[in-house]
């Protein structure tokens, strides 16, 4: 088993945990998408990146690592190329839409967050908007009374299904937007609607009122089931006892990625820059919410960052290529947070 499988399998064991049984995040299985830096044809696939890289060889440039000096993380490009953190925001800036893809429990990648979301405000002011998976949809209007410094911390915290660790991990991303008057978005689906899905099928939402079909996608949700990749994906939480079911679980996890998509869409005005916060696996390889948002907004520049750890960091592992565009690298022996 590959080093990306395995950390996709603990992914997802770990935010099952985070959530009700019922209610956990739940991935379909989209068409293999293609990794690109921001604005550049969708034509490079994961093949061409490592052929690229390989091509590049020793001329990709690498940290040269003293005597007993410790790495937090390293930036690369999807060539295998290491990359400044300023780098990494030149190129960040043109796309209309960035997903930074985390490992939801990793401290490094939570602060780079924080720096990413700084950078990219420096560069667009009032153009951004920013979004986030651990939100959902139908918490909106709490998280703008919170922004809008019409209820007490204490009040969004208590109403508004926080993750549990939201205070270490995502308070300050949110906070920031809050100073800095950001519009935040509430991108992901009630947990209530993806839990009657796994039980029930997508069919089950025609049953929603019309008031609780504005916090999901329109109907019907566009989907299409690969029972290999899914029980590959999903076989794992099903034996966990996470559902038994991996067409379901896949057709949950549509309906979350195809909400994501849509709230992103709707929120990314023309000439705007959307910076969303979600897990590595709803968009690595360009799958999960990116085909969704480029049905319900065509033309829409993505770049994407995958959060991934390695026991070395000093040159990014054969295996991660063709995930991202950009890559935040961990040690493995980093703390999580939880």
């Amino acid at each position: 088993m590959t080093r990306p499988t395995v950390n996709l399998l603990c992914s997802l064991i770990l935010l099952a945990a985070t959530l009700p049984a019922a209610g956990s995040p739940l991935r379909h299985v989209s068409e293999a998408a293609l990794a690109r830096p921001a604005g550049e044809s969708t034509e490079t696939t994961a093949v061409s990146a490592r052929e690229t890289a390989a091509d590049k060889g020793d001329k990709a440039p690498k940290y040269k690592k003293r005597k007993g000096e410790l790495r937090a993380y390293a930036l690369f490009d999807n060539t295998g190329a290491e990359i400044t953190f300023e780098e990494l925001i030149e190129r960040l800036a043109p796309a209309d839409a960035v997903f930074v893809g985390e490992v939801h429990n990793c401290p490094i990648t939570h602060w780079l967050e924080l720096e990413i979301s700084r950078a990219l405000y420096a560069r667009h002011g009032k153009r951004l908007v920013m979004g986030a998976e651990m939100l959902e949809s139908d918490t909106q209007l709490i998280l703008d009374e919170y922004m809008q410094r019409l209820i007490s911390p204490e009040r969004f915290g208590a109403e508004a299904r926080l993750w549990d660790n939201y205070e270490t991990d995502y308070h300050p991303i949110v906070f920031f937007a809050k100073e800095h008057a950001i519009p935040f978005v509430a991108t992901n689906v009630p947990r209530r609607y993806a839990n009657s899905v796994r039980n029930h099928g997508l069919g089950i939402l025609d049953s929603l009122s019309e008031e609780a079909k504005r916090y999901i996608a329109p109907l019907p949700i566009p989907f299409e089931y690969d029972e290999e990749q899914s029980q590959a994906a999903f076989g794992m939480m099903a034996m966990l006892g996470h559902g038994g079911d991996t067409r379901r679980l896949a057709e949950a996890q549509a309906v979350k990625d195809a909400t994501m998509g849509w709230f992103i869409a709707r929120n990314l005005k023309e000439g705007g820059h959307f910076l969303h916060f979600n897990g590595n696996y709803h968009s690595d390889f360009k799958g999960g919410i990116i085909p969704y948002l480029e049905r319900y907004r065509p033309g829409t520049r993505v770049a994407t960052i995958a959060s991934v750890r390695q026991t070395e960091i000093d040159r990014l592992a054969e295996e991660q290529y063709g995930r991202a565009d950009f890559y935040i690298c961990v040690p493995e022996e980093m703390t999580n947070t939880y």
